[in-house]
């Protein structure tokens, strides 16, 4: 039978509708008509339901020992709450556009209270400047439109991988096209000189992951060693992610 979706919360901002719905043991965070921006799991909010989410977290463990992490987009602080879970993460800022967001992740979708993380409302496009650098930069900036203006600025994605720390890596969720290739590739290659790697999914995204520099390379082996090391505590695999990993297209 299936399940009755349940509305929790209602919000209309100077952006649009903000919803969280609730659906069996599932709570989602929704913009404008229906959107869906997060997915979570009630009985284990660091669970992450989706592939994209999973290919993100992958990301952190490309870095030997991360201590430090900026999100840009908060959502549901799902994929937030799971890093600061499963890396050896003890300082997180996460940037939000939209304020009602950090709050209705709080009350309705489990996000914790943190003591490593602050988390500032605001345009991370503005506020990027004044973030602290960082081992670990996530870049997931959605609206009920789609993808931010900012997945496709030359300017500041170059300023998020100028953030990063020595053996950084900037992580994007990014769109994905029709021919199978990152929204914004010719960009992309230009921007990075070719010099990243990338994870289409099966939600149609494909994220990017980029090093902190040209001598930065990703140690597969070392990955692979570390995602064994937490598949237990994880409950599911990133075998088959690592897998689908592919230089730039």
């Amino acid at each position: 039978m299936d399940k009755q979706e349940v509305l929790l919360a209602e919000v209309n901002d100077a952006f649009g509708l903000i919803r969280v719905l609730e659906v069996g043991d599932y709570r989602f965070l929704e913009f404008g008509a229906a959107v869906e921006q997060s997915c979570v799991f009630t009985r284990d909010p660091s669970w992450l339901e989706y592939d994209y989410t999973r290919a993100m977290l992958m990301g952190g463990l490309m870095h030997e020992a991360p201590d430090t992490a900026l999100f840009l987009g908060l959502g549901a602080g799902t994929l937030t709450q799971a890093c600061l879970e499963f890396l050896p993460l003890e300082d997180v800022e996460a940037i939000e556009l939209r304020p009602d967001v950090p709050e209705l992740a709080m009350r309705y979708l489990g996000l914790q209270n943190d003591s490593r993380l602050y988390i500032r409302v605001g345009d991370a496009v503005e506020l990027l400047d004044s973030a602290e650098t960082a081992d670990l930069i996530y870049v997931d900036l959605y609206t009920d439109l789609g993808p931010a203006a900012a997945h496709l600025a030359w300017r500041f994605l170059e300023r998020c991988q100028q953030k990063l720390n020595p053996d950084g890596w900037l992580i994007v969720n990014q769109w994905g096209t029709d021919e199978d290739k990152p929204l914004g590739a010719a960009l992309l290659r230009g921007l990075f000189h070719r010099h990243y790697w990338e994870c289409p999914v099966k939600e149609g995204n494909i994220v990017l992951f980029v090093p902190a520099d040209l001598e930065q390379t990703l140690d597969e082996e070392g990955l692979r060693e570390r995602a064994t090391a937490i598949a237990p505590r994880l409950g599911y695999s990133l075998d088959s992610l690592i897998n689908a990993i592919r230089p730039a297209s």
